[in-house]
């Protein structure tokens, strides 16, 4: 495939998913931004502003992974109600093209909520040039992430309700659950080992590290970073080998 096509199949999919949805239905904008906002209000009101910083990133991190959990949703109605991945699947247009533009176009609709997080973070957290490039690593981790889970779930999604209700328990089972919005110290022992089974847990705490919040040691950071590539290439792998994507 020529890198024209290529670019003109992204551009396609960014105007079905984000554009015309954006210049339509502006309104549905409001939750993309009130979702991590208000956990990030809760819990700065509960701490008294003192888990104002731990907020913040928490919130990039539940809009990066909600982004990607919505492109199931999305993709479901877009197979299910509206048959184009039907129309796609006949045409020369490749899966990771369509998954592409698809997924573009789901930041494009969470920037509104991504810019007020990037003002309240250069305000409230201040992260130097090497904090940020961490950051956006691990907000970049966890979209792919999500990105891959949602995509190879709408494939076998046969309704857009049922489809629409396993994205949200998901996205709130593994972005507001976990200790993303707060420190893993605020959990006690017992629970705190449950906590690790998600992997917004290790994106939280590296997210926390990088700007001095909590204290990792070497050996937490590698693990941390390792498990994070580890459940994001396992999700990428799973999702070019299992999704249903002719056998629809």
């Amino acid at each position: 495939m020529s890198a024209g096509r290529w670019t003109r199949q992204i551009v396609a999919s960014i105007l079905v998913n984000a554009v015309y949805a954006m210049k339509n239905y502006p309104v549905v904008l409001i939750n993309t931004v009130l979702s991590p906002l208000g956990f990030l209000v809760v819990v700065n009101f509960v701490s008294k502003g003192g888990l104002l910083a731990q907020a913040i990133e928490g919130a990039f991190i539940m809009s990066m992974f909600s982004s990607g959990m919505g492109l199931q949703s999305d993709l479901s109605h877009l197979k299910n109600d509206f048959k184009l991945q039907d129309m796609v699947v006949s045409s020369p247009t490749t899966p990771s093209a369509y998954v592409t533009g698809m997924a573009l176009a789901e930041i494009i609709y969470s920037l509104p909520a991504l810019a007020v997080l990037t003002v309240l973070a250069a305000i409230y957290v201040h992260p130097g040039a090497l904090a940020t490039l961490q950051l956006l690593l691990v907000f970049l981790l966890m979209f792919f992430a999500s990105v891959a889970l949602g995509f190879t779930l709408s494939t076998f999604s046969s309704d857009i309700v049922q489809s629409f209700a396993f994205s949200r328990l998901i996205s709130t089972l593994f972005s507001t659950i976990p200790p993303v919005y707060y420190p893993i110290t605020y959990i006690p022992y017992p629970f705190r080992y449950a906590a690790y089974l998600s992997p917004t847990t290790y994106a939280g705490e590296l997210a926390q590290s990088s700007t001095g919040l909590v204290q990792l040691s070497q050996a937490e950071t590698a693990v941390a970073w390792a498990v994070l590539v580890a459940v994001c290439a396992a999700l990428l792998l799973i999702a070019s080998k299992k999704a249903r994507w002719r056998d629809v």
